[in-house]
């Protein structure tokens, strides 16, 4: 069980208006059983980062900088540069997203389970990374969510997935339910007995699920919403009613309409005005603050 923090909420869903980073640190430690991130895949852009001043562990200080000890005894300083070498991007991108998912790690309870989701021009980049600033042993998983839908590339196989990283704040402690997560059609249903069959298949780190649909109940106009059968198995799995689940990248807010049907309370952050403008019409009765 994850130790007890001070109410963050005032209903099922609170929506924070502002920067991520400027609203997680006003949160306690350890609030959070659940945390999912789909930031920007490449924000291109330089972001001004200070210097930390909370080092996690694992690390020491070296004056001004705080050097983390990686796997392998590569030092994290050094790690990054190397990764610079090879994509000059890659550098920004991480100076924008680094002292976020530190806050998050900070905010993650216990038996807390953190997703990250990522496109595949930085999810390799980002694995190595996170192993040396979470450690190696807090990995638990790569899914990939694969669909089939849009524009095929006729000079390369077509890309049509996405990578989510799971690291776990403790190896030994973390809450993971396979037996409440949907279930799915086996893909060969007459190698398999009929009540196999009729019950489906545990899913596996792959997850077949189509985006959403350009017409029906979810869709929200929002460019960057995903689908609520992805979050919702993020949900049921590693979280229980009445968990807290943090959104900081919140966009269209399915994070939220999906913790908040499942029983969970959920906080949600975007500082994009439109992003504010679909949940508050998605979610009715969510707390808007800031």
């Amino acid at each position: 069980m994850s130790d007890p923090v001070p109410e963050l909420v005032e209903g099922a869903v609170t929506i924070h208006h502002g920067d991520n980073l400027d609203v997680m640190s006003g949160f306690p430690d350890r609030s959070f059983t659940l945390i999912y991130l789909d930031p920007p895949f490449n924000t291109g852009r330089a972001q001004e980062r200070a210097v930390e001043t909370a080092r996690m562990p694992g690390t020491e200080s070296t004056g001004s900088s705080v050097v983390r000890r990686g796997f392998h005894g590569r030092d994290y300083e050094r790690l990054r540069g190397d990764l610079r070498v090879y994509d000059d991007r890659f550098d920004d991108y991480w100076g924008f997203l680094e002292p976020r998912l530190a806050e998050a790690w900070r905010l993650l309870a216990v038996d807390g389970t953190l997703y990250l989701h990522l496109d595949y021009r930085e999810a390799h980049y980002a694995k190595v990374l996170l192993d040396a600033i979470f450690g190696r042993d807090h990995f638990l998983n790569e899914l990939i969510w694969a669909y089939d839908y849009g524009a095929k590339s006729r000079r390369r196989w077509p890309t049509k997935h996405d990578t989510i990283l799971v690291y776990v704040k403790d190896p030994a402690r973390y809450w993971f339910d396979s037996e409440a997560v949907d279930r799915e059609p086996y893909m060969a249903p007459g190698l398999v007995t009929p009540e196999k069959a009729a019950r489906g298949k545990l899913p596996t780190d792959v997850w077949w699920h189509t985006i959403v649909p350009t017409s029906g109940r979810e869709k929200t106009g929002y460019p960057t919403q995903k689908p609520e059968g992805v979050l919702r198995r993020i949900v049921q799995a590693s979280s229980r009613p009445g968990d807290r689940v943090l959104d900081p990248f919140a966009g269209s807010g399915t994070t939220g309409a999906v913790a908040a049907a499942l029983g969970r309370e959920a906080v949600l952050i975007d500082s994009s005005t439109a992003a504010i403008d679909v949940m508050t019409t998605r979610m009715p009765g969510a707390v808007v603050r800031g």
